[in-house]
Protein backbone atom coordinates (compact mmCIF):
# COMPACT_ATOMS: atom_id res chain seq x y z
CA UNK A 1 0.00 0.00 0.00
CA UNK A 2 1.34 3.44 -0.95
CA UNK A 3 0.07 6.89 -0.03
CA UNK A 4 -2.41 8.11 -2.62
CA UNK A 5 -3.29 11.43 -0.97
CA UNK A 6 -1.01 13.76 1.01
CA UNK A 7 -2.51 16.52 3.13
CA UNK A 8 -0.30 19.61 3.30
CA UNK A 9 -2.52 21.86 5.42
CA UNK A 10 -1.81 22.75 9.04
CA UNK A 11 -3.92 21.29 11.83
CA UNK A 12 -7.28 23.00 12.55
CA UNK A 13 -7.94 23.63 8.85
CA UNK A 14 -10.55 20.88 8.61
CA UNK A 15 -8.05 18.04 8.70
CA UNK A 16 -10.23 15.69 10.77
CA UNK A 17 -13.07 16.37 8.36
CA UNK A 18 -10.71 15.58 5.47
CA UNK A 19 -9.59 12.37 7.19
CA UNK A 20 -13.20 11.28 7.61
CA UNK A 21 -14.06 12.18 4.01
CA UNK A 22 -11.02 10.42 2.54
CA UNK A 23 -11.77 7.26 4.49
CA UNK A 24 -15.39 7.37 3.33
CA UNK A 25 -14.16 7.69 -0.28
CA UNK A 26 -11.90 4.64 -0.01
CA UNK A 27 -8.59 6.40 0.70
CA UNK A 28 -8.25 5.07 4.23
CA UNK A 29 -6.82 4.52 6.63
CA UNK A 30 -5.77 8.19 6.76
CA UNK A 31 -2.92 9.21 9.04
CA UNK A 32 -3.63 12.21 11.31
CA UNK A 33 -2.30 13.35 14.68
CA UNK A 34 -5.15 11.37 16.20
CA UNK A 35 -3.40 8.22 14.94
CA UNK A 36 -0.30 9.05 16.99
CA UNK A 37 -2.43 9.59 20.07
CA UNK A 38 -4.14 6.20 19.75
CA UNK A 39 -0.90 4.51 18.61
CA UNK A 40 1.71 6.06 20.95
CA UNK A 41 4.34 3.67 19.62
CA UNK A 42 4.47 5.93 16.53
CA UNK A 43 5.96 8.79 18.57
CA UNK A 44 9.53 7.50 18.27
CA UNK A 45 9.37 7.61 14.47
CA UNK A 46 8.16 11.20 14.48
CA UNK A 47 10.79 12.22 17.00
CA UNK A 48 13.49 10.84 14.68
CA UNK A 49 11.97 12.57 11.66
CA UNK A 50 11.69 15.84 13.59
CA UNK A 51 15.36 15.66 14.58
CA UNK A 52 16.25 15.32 10.90
CA UNK A 53 17.38 11.72 11.12
CA UNK A 54 17.00 9.57 8.03
CA UNK A 55 13.70 7.70 8.18
CA UNK A 56 11.99 5.15 5.98
CA UNK A 57 8.54 6.57 5.26
CA UNK A 58 7.26 3.08 4.54
CA UNK A 59 7.87 2.27 8.20
CA UNK A 60 5.11 4.73 9.08
CA UNK A 61 2.82 4.69 6.07
CA UNK A 62 2.82 1.06 4.94
CA UNK A 63 -0.65 0.66 6.43
CA UNK A 64 -2.10 3.98 5.24
CA UNK A 65 -3.53 5.25 1.95
CA UNK A 66 -3.56 8.93 2.89
CA UNK A 67 -2.27 11.46 5.40
CA UNK A 68 -3.17 14.90 6.72
CA UNK A 69 -2.68 17.18 9.74
CA UNK A 70 0.46 17.38 11.83
CA UNK A 71 2.90 15.75 12.02
CA UNK A 72 2.84 14.58 8.39
CA UNK A 73 1.92 17.96 6.86
CA UNK A 74 5.33 19.27 7.99
CA UNK A 75 6.91 16.70 5.68
CA UNK A 76 4.64 17.15 2.67
CA UNK A 77 7.60 17.81 0.34
CA UNK A 78 9.41 14.66 1.39
CA UNK A 79 6.22 12.63 1.07
CA UNK A 80 5.37 14.12 -2.32
CA UNK A 81 8.82 13.07 -3.53
CA UNK A 82 8.61 9.60 -1.97
CA UNK A 83 5.13 8.99 -3.41
CA UNK A 84 5.21 10.71 -6.82
CA UNK A 85 1.80 9.36 -7.86
CA UNK A 86 0.07 10.76 -4.78
CA UNK A 87 -2.14 13.83 -5.04
CA UNK A 88 -1.72 16.71 -2.59
CA UNK A 89 -4.52 18.54 -0.78
CA UNK A 90 -3.95 21.89 0.92
CA UNK A 91 -6.74 22.49 3.42
CA UNK A 92 -7.39 26.16 4.13
CA UNK A 93 -9.62 28.36 6.27
CA UNK A 94 -9.77 32.02 7.19
CA UNK A 95 -6.45 32.80 8.95
CA UNK A 96 -8.02 34.59 11.92
CA UNK A 97 -10.56 31.81 12.42
CA UNK A 98 -7.70 29.30 12.19
CA UNK A 99 -5.68 31.12 14.86
CA UNK A 100 -8.68 31.33 17.17
CA UNK A 101 -9.35 27.61 16.72
CA UNK A 102 -5.71 26.70 17.42
CA UNK A 103 -5.69 28.92 20.51
CA UNK A 104 -8.79 27.23 21.90
CA UNK A 105 -7.66 23.65 21.19
CA UNK A 106 -4.13 22.51 20.43
CA UNK A 107 -2.01 25.55 21.32
CA UNK A 108 -1.00 24.09 24.70
CA UNK A 109 0.53 21.04 23.00
CA UNK A 110 2.91 23.32 21.04
CA UNK A 111 4.48 24.55 24.26
CA UNK A 112 5.22 21.26 26.01
CA UNK A 113 3.60 18.11 27.39
CA UNK A 114 -0.06 18.44 28.32
CA UNK A 115 -0.34 17.28 31.94
CA UNK A 116 -3.56 17.22 33.94
CA UNK A 117 -3.65 18.31 37.61
CA UNK A 118 -3.61 14.65 38.66
CA UNK A 119 -0.36 14.11 36.74
CA UNK A 120 -1.82 12.29 33.75
CA UNK A 121 -0.36 13.28 30.40
CA UNK A 122 -2.76 13.89 27.52
CA UNK A 123 -2.36 14.85 23.88
CA UNK A 124 0.41 13.65 21.58
CA UNK A 125 2.81 11.14 23.14
CA UNK A 126 6.54 11.79 23.18
CA UNK A 127 8.21 15.16 22.72
CA UNK A 128 7.97 15.67 18.96
CA UNK A 129 4.95 18.01 18.94
CA UNK A 130 6.52 20.94 20.85
CA UNK A 131 9.71 20.57 18.80
CA UNK A 132 8.13 20.04 15.38
CA UNK A 133 5.22 22.44 15.69
CA UNK A 134 6.14 24.78 18.52
CA UNK A 135 9.79 25.32 17.66
CA UNK A 136 10.45 24.29 14.06
CA UNK A 137 7.18 25.62 12.65
CA UNK A 138 6.45 28.66 14.82
CA UNK A 139 9.87 29.38 16.32
CA UNK A 140 8.49 29.36 19.85
CA UNK A 141 6.39 32.46 19.12
CA UNK A 142 2.65 32.15 19.52
CA UNK A 143 1.32 35.67 19.03
CA UNK A 144 -1.43 36.06 16.46
CA UNK A 145 0.48 38.15 13.92
CA UNK A 146 3.45 35.79 13.83
CA UNK A 147 1.42 32.58 13.68
CA UNK A 148 -0.81 33.88 10.91
CA UNK A 149 2.28 34.98 8.98
CA UNK A 150 3.75 31.47 9.29
CA UNK A 151 0.39 29.98 8.29
CA UNK A 152 0.17 32.13 5.17
CA UNK A 153 3.79 31.54 4.18
CA UNK A 154 3.36 27.78 4.51
CA UNK A 155 0.27 27.83 2.30
CA UNK A 156 2.06 29.98 -0.30
CA UNK A 157 5.02 27.58 -0.24
CA UNK A 158 2.76 24.60 -0.91
CA UNK A 159 1.23 26.38 -3.88
CA UNK A 160 4.70 27.17 -5.26
CA UNK A 161 6.13 23.71 -4.60
CA UNK A 162 3.42 21.34 -5.80
CA UNK A 163 2.49 21.42 -9.51
CA UNK A 164 -1.02 22.78 -10.09
CA UNK A 165 -2.25 19.58 -11.70
CA UNK A 166 -1.25 17.64 -8.60
CA UNK A 167 -2.70 20.05 -6.02
CA UNK A 168 -6.17 20.77 -4.69
CA UNK A 169 -6.59 23.86 -2.52
CA UNK A 170 -9.62 22.93 -0.46
CA UNK A 171 -11.93 24.52 2.08
CA UNK A 172 -14.18 21.99 3.82
CA UNK A 173 -17.11 24.34 3.23
CA UNK A 174 -16.87 23.38 -0.46
CA UNK A 175 -18.12 19.88 0.27
CA UNK A 176 -17.83 16.75 -1.83
CA UNK A 177 -17.74 18.09 -5.39
CA UNK A 178 -14.22 19.56 -5.70
CA UNK A 179 -12.72 16.79 -3.57
CA UNK A 180 -14.33 13.98 -5.53
CA UNK A 181 -13.59 15.65 -8.85
CA UNK A 182 -9.92 15.99 -7.93
CA UNK A 183 -9.67 12.37 -6.77
CA UNK A 184 -11.71 10.99 -9.66
CA UNK A 185 -14.36 9.27 -7.57
CA UNK A 186 -18.17 9.55 -7.48
CA UNK A 187 -19.86 11.99 -5.11
CA UNK A 188 -21.46 10.06 -2.23
CA UNK A 189 -25.16 10.37 -1.55
CA UNK A 190 -24.42 11.07 2.12
CA UNK A 191 -23.81 14.58 3.50
CA UNK A 192 -20.23 15.85 3.62
CA UNK A 193 -18.80 15.20 7.10
CA UNK A 194 -18.17 17.99 9.56
CA UNK A 195 -16.09 16.84 12.50
CA UNK A 196 -13.81 17.97 15.31
CA UNK A 197 -15.20 21.42 15.97
CA UNK A 198 -13.61 23.37 18.82
CA UNK A 199 -16.50 22.29 21.06
CA UNK A 200 -16.05 18.62 20.13
CA UNK A 201 -12.30 18.83 20.63
CA UNK A 202 -12.60 20.40 24.08
CA UNK A 203 -15.25 17.90 25.12
CA UNK A 204 -12.79 15.05 24.54
CA UNK A 205 -10.15 16.52 26.88
CA UNK A 206 -10.43 14.97 30.35
CA UNK A 207 -11.30 17.39 33.14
Amino acid sequence: MALQVIGAGFGRTGTMTLKTALEQLGFGPCHHMYEVIVHPEQAGFWERATRGEKVDWEEMFAGYRSSCDWPSCSFYKELAERYPQAKVILTLRDPKAWFESVTNTIMVSFKGPMVLPDGRRVGPPGDFAPLLVGQKTFGGRFDEAHMIDVFNRHNDEVRRTIPKERLLVFDAKQGWEPLCGFLGVPVPATPFPKTNSTEEFRARIPH
